[in-house]
């Protein structure tokens, strides 16, 4: 793992976290200029950290493939403890706020990190895959430790033969549900499409949300 761009205003005291890999680094661009547009300027700093296995370093527990035949690893621990002990520390300052932010996997990672650690006072799930097994479980069992939490979905995403990834739809407003009930700042947004559209805007929208 190894932070890959910076992106914003290094004197900002609202610090981004995102995970990201190749296809995010594509779409970056549209994601600085739909916050831009969003925010009304740059007074937020995004740190991309690019992770070497995308199923193996964002998910905190072993499970079987659910998409083709790669399955998922317990690697979340370590890419957190690299967040906490090589990237954290280099930014950390008075007054600063650091938020943890992803698509997709990404997004499970930001959710899980908050429950994980209160360093971060708001987590950005776009799209986050809460349909991974024994998600929902883990997240009645556990203290949120953020402050805030946006999540996002299409309204197409459930509409899958996966049996398993059907469930995203059902997960997420369970998953608004137990923030809601635990008293956490959240906000659901749907939006129009299935996974793969407009990451970068989705990711953009719930950014904003937390600089409100």
């Amino acid at each position: 793992m190894e932070i890959v761009k910076r992106l914003g205003n290094e004197s900002s005291n609202n610090v981004f976290i995102q995970m990201v890999d190749d296809h995010d680094l594509e779409v970056m661009d549209g994601e600085v200029e739909t916050l831009k547009e969003l925010s009304g300027g740059e007074d937020w700093l995004i740190i991309a950290v690019k992770v070497d296995d995308w199923n193996q370093d964002l998910t905190p527990w072993k499970a079987a493939p659910v998409f083709g035949n790669v399955g998922f690893g317990d690697g979340a621990a370590e890419t957190l403890k690299y967040l906490m002990e090589e990237v954290l520390p280099g930014l950390a300052r008075e007054r600063r706020r650091f938020f943890i932010a992803g698509y997709s996997l990404a997004g499970l990672f930001a959710l899980w990190a908050a429950y994980e650690t209160d360093v971060f006072e708001g987590a950005v799930g776009a799209s986050p895959s809460v349909w991974f097994p024994g998600w929902i479980d883990f997240a009645k069992k556990h203290e949120f430790k953020a402050k805030r939490a946006y999540l996002s979905l299409g309204d197409k995403e459930a509409k899958t033969r996966n049996q398993v990834m059907a469930k995203v739809s059902e997960n997420i407003l369970k998953q608004q549900e137990i923030l809601a009930d635990s008293e956490v700042d959240c906000r659901f947004e749907w939006n129009p499409g299935n996974h793969f559209r407009d990451a970068d805007k989705r990711t953009a929208k719930g950014m904003a949300w937390m600089l409100k």
